[in-house]
């Protein structure tokens, strides 16, 4: 059987983490997928990339309303790896928080943690002030991973796709899902930094 994961997507900046997670995982075609989309992420997506609302909405398998909190996903019974929120807002990791269940978003969410399944959240937001750092502390302490979309630079990213794909696929790590696009650290060789410690005359 397909493995179901839940898919957010806010209004934040960055929805095309979200979009992204949903091609990558359509081209795997071993994992359903189940969309929830605020109508604040539609206005980004309209925004920031050249996708259309439309387009998104079909690379999902199943599309629920934002204000459906009878939708499947709404229930503890409807078993599932958990959810990705790609990218979570400020006002959907306060939900979060605070389990103040008042769209599809939070509630989907709010149920993954009290089943003790993950669920991850691409906050998008910088400068940090104290009340998002306690959102983010509580939030982890009611069982979800916060992981900001901060870029890693070893595997030599060439382009902005290359950025947002390697975040997407460890993301997706976190919920044991290996589409097998992340490149991955395999150390450094030994010998070639020994040779350049010595030129650099660093004999430690």
């Amino acid at each position: 059987m397909k493995k179901k994961l839940i898919i957010g997507i806010t209004g934040a900046s960055g929805v095309i983490y979200g979009i992204r997670a949903l091609e990558i995982l359509r081209a795997t075609g071993n994992v359903e997928t189940h969309l929830v989309l605020s109508p604040s992420a539609a206005r980004t997506i309209a925004e920031e990339t050249d996708y259309d609302t439309a387009q998104v909405r079909a690379l999902a398998d199943t599309l629920y309303s934002y204000r459906d909190i009878g939708a499947a996903v709404s229930s503890g019974s409807f078993k599932t790896e958990g959810m990705l929120i790609a990218p979570c807002s400020v006002k959907t990791l306060s939900g979060i928080a605070s389990c103040f269940d008042d769209d599809l978003i939070v509630r989907a969410a709010d149920v993954q943690l009290k089943e003790r399944r993950r669920v991850v959240l691409l906050f998008r937001e910088t400068p940090l002030h104290a009340g998002h750092i306690e959102l983010m502390a509580q939030a982890t302490r009611n069982g979800a991973i916060v992981m900001p979309p901060v870029p890693a630079f070893y595997h030599r990213p060439q382009t902005l796709d290359n950025v947002v794909s390697q975040t997407v696929g460890r993301a997706l790590d976190l919920f044991g899902i290996d589409a097998g696009i992340v490149k991955r650290w395999q150390g450094t060789d030994a010998t070639r930094l020994k040779g350049r410690r010595t030129q650099e005359g660093d004999d430690s």
